[in-house]
């Protein structure tokens, strides 16, 4: 859940979108039926199409889905919404949990301020806005006024601010829009002061965010050329470049500040130092921690890109400079990340400086905020912040209210004050002001939900995975449920592209917890819990790990009595919606139900698509003889059985979703209905106005909620 309201399969945002759906037409679909089930699904063609893997023939006969433009590829999508629509229709349980869901959503929450000129900038949500509103204020403790209010941009809420930047002097903010979900973002720039757009418009962008010069005059960003329309969110993303817009000109005007067309993978981040003096670009050609870091003097009007490090080793993350001593965070020789110094003018290796070691947490983020560096670290799953100074001493730990997650913290060398966000299971995300000098935070926001924190509890326990590696697991529920494998449990996972499972408040988990539910999330090999160690154990040839913790999980719930299978069910998104759906291949009996959301499901065709590329360095590739041997042994598409008896299944997903295409989940939701033995049903939730999870209005993310545990509650018996 945590994942869907953000980039899944991930570094930074090309992790694992949508368009204004075709005006729907009349479909008349025949049906398929066998005597053995009760389900009616929507006639789906079976193809004669076969690919030829290093000699292996692997049919692929719902091919056609992948289109989902395509009038049979529309008329199925609609059959499928009709026949899951009017399932979901009949349980009676599902306008309870509608109102409750509503009614507990419906609360203030606020996002944590950045500061720029002596001004503030926060997101606010006033309970059940589809978008939160961007605000100002030169006072936290005075009146704030709205600069921007996404939901005054389309009538449904479906145009959604993804990205935003002030000037340094607090007169521009450059923002980016996204429509319907989708990865495509439009740039445009307001006038502070007045609330007005200026004139300038740029299109076609992904996976970038606009980075001022300190003159205010302009920012660099990144983008692609402008795509075939019929393409537009099927097309795999290519030579990404790096632009310089200058305010006040059109983007044909745009100087081209670094490509590289000899590298067609390579995709650039920029960042320009505080002091103004460097424009720094972050080179990545996957979802690998591993990147290169090349600069640009920017006082001389020609200086050239500098390639600083330019070995694909490791991570590199720009923490600040002094200077021309520039401070990185790394996992170079140290797989759980340490703090280094590299002085440009003296750049060869033997000169690097450490400052901060490695230890035994991990070091998720790193910030130098008034002289000191703030350091956030994870331990066992859950944050830990320490202080230093910066000669790397340790100066203090911040106190923080429990066990949970702890981000933001932000801000400038000379700050005197920075912000953080504190959330946990059955904490709802709470704001801090933190004072740099002595160490004291205080609340700035603290929301009021309608619920009582005190009569529910979390607690973290580790069990064995199948080859005995020890995995920790948060399992949060209400005080005194009985141990006797009755309660209903929703067991919900990720293990990829080094995401971090860590505590985090949901008004979806809260509802599932308050209908008796318990929920269960382990922090599974492939995540960053315990560094790049642990992400690279559940990656390519050992992908498997990810889905023995998994079922190793489930075992251990059911062991101890939390439940039984036929009480448990197993959700996840995106990498997320891969591990459900190569779980429920290979112990289909030991769940009762899955929630696979916008699934990697074709694990032999992903890279063929938008962004699907990029994850080849977690994943392995099918052109690769042995990494396609790998994939073809847990794929959930190429690994479904006719005759086995699958768990009630509730496939979600959207029909422009363009980062995991919606093609995987058609099509495994196509073959599963064909397979399926057993009476439980096997659906399929298309949503025709929504993308892979990012900016999704609040009234869809309530819908979707309602459906699924209302879905759960007539599978489960609740």
């Amino acid at each position: 859940m945590k994942l869907l309201l953000a980039s899944c399969l991930s570094v930074a945002a090309l992790s694992c979108g949508q368009v204004q759906p075709k005006p729907s037409m009349p479909s008349k679909i025949p049906s398929q039926e066998t005597p053995e089930k009760k389900m009616t699904y929507p006639l789906a063609r079976v193809s004669d199409v076969v690919d030829d893997y290093h000699g292996e023939k692997v049919p692929d006969p719902y091919r056609w889905l992948e289109d989902s433009d395509s009038e049979e590829a529309r008329a199925w999508i609609e059959g499928e919404n009709r026949v899951t629509f009017g399932f979901l229709g009949e349980i009676p349980a599902r306008e309870k949990i509608r109102k409750r869901m509503t009614k507990l959503w419906d609360f203030e929450r606020y996002g944590v301020p950045m500061k720029e000129a002596g001004r503030y900038f926060f997101l606010k949500n006033s309970g059940l806005q589809n978008q939160s509103v961007l605000y100002t204020t030169p006072s936290l403790e005075g009146e704030a006024r709205v600069l921007l209010d996404p939901n005054l941009l389309s009538p449904d809420g479906t145009v959604a601010l993804t990205t935003y930047a002030a000037s340094d002097d607090g007169k521009y903010l450059a923002y980016g829009l996204s429509s319907a979900g989708s990865d495509w973002n439009e740039f445009r720039v307001r006038d502070v002061e007045t609330g007005v757009d200026r004139q300038d418009h740029l299109k076609w962008i992904k996976f970038s965010r606009p980075t001022w010069t300190k003159d205010g005059k302009g920012f660099f960003y990144g983008r692609y050329k402008e795509p075939e329309a019929s393409a537009t969110y099927e097309e795999a993303n290519f030579f990404h470049k790096l632009y310089y817009h200058r305010l006040g000109t059109p983007q044909s005007q745009d100087e081209l500040t670094y490509e590289r067309p000899d590298h067609k993978d390579w995709m650039f981040g920029s960042e320009v130092t505080e002091d103004g003096r460097y424009l720094v670009i972050t080179v990545v050609r996957s979802t690998e921690h591993k990147n290169l870091v090349f600069y640009k003097d920017l006082q001389g009007k020609k200086g050239s890109v500098v390639e600083l490090i330019s070995d694909w080793e490791a991570e590199f993350s720009l923490v600040g400079n002094d200077g021309p001593v520039f401070w990185f965070r790394t996992n170079l020789n140290a797989p759980r990340g340490r703090l280094i110094a590299i002085d440009v003018r003296s750049p060869a290796r033997a000169n690097w400086k450490e400052i901060i070691p490695e230890v035994k947490e991990t070091l998720e983020s790193l910030n130098a905020v008034g002289d000191q560096f703030l350091a956030v670290y994870l331990e066992n799953a859950h944050s830990v912040v320490k202080v230093h100074g910066l000669d790397g001493k340790l100066l203090r730990v911040v106190r923080l209210p429990g066990l949970g997650t702890a981000a933001g913290f932000g801000g400038k060398r000379k700050d005197k004050e920075t912000f953080y966000a504190f959330t946990g299971f059955t904490t709802p995300t709470t704001i801090y002001r933190y004072d740099v000098a002595s160490g004291e935070s205080t609340v700035v926001q603290r929301p009021t939900v309608d619920f009582r924190p005190e009569d529910y509890e979390t607690r973290q326990v580790f069990y064995q995975s199948k080859d005995g590696t020890r995995v920790p697991m948060f399992i949060s529920h209400k005080k005194g449920i009985q141990l006797d494998g009755s309660n209903p449990t929703y067991l919900y996972g990720y293990g990829g592209f080094n995401v971090s499972l860590t505590p985090w408040f949901d008004v979806r988990n809260l509802v599932w917890m308050e209908m008796g539910g318990v929920l269960a999330v382990p922090n599974l090999r492939g995540g960053g819990e315990y560094g790049e160690a642990w992400h690279e154990a559940g990656t390519k040839l050992r992908k498997q790990n990810v889905f023995d913790d998994f079922i190793a999980a489930a075992e251990w719930l059911v062991e101890n009595r939390y439940t039984s299978s036929s009480k448990l069910a197993i959700g996840g998104g995106s990498n997320g919606g891969l591990l459900v759906g190569a779980c429920m291949n290979q112990r289909p009996t030991l769940f009762a139900a899955a929630l696979p959301a916008v699934g990697v499901m074709d694990m032999l065709r992903f890279h063929k698509f938008t962004i699907g590329w990029a994850w080849v360095s977690d994943y392995g590739s099918s052109d690769n003889a042995e990494e396609f041997k790998a994939l073809y042994a847990y794929s959930p598409l190429h690994n479904i059985k006719k005759g086995v008896k699958y768990p009630a299944t509730l496939i979600t997903t959207a029909d422009h979703d363009d980062r995991v295409v919606p093609g995987h989940s058609f099509k495994f939701a196509a073959a599963l209905q064909a397979a399926q033995a057993g009476d439980a049903p096997v659906l399929i939730r298309i949503d025709v106005k929504a993308g892979h999870g990012a900016g999704k209005p609040t009234s869809k993310i309530i819908e979707e909620a309602v459906d699924r545990w209302g879905f759960l509650t007539r599978v489960l018996g609740m």
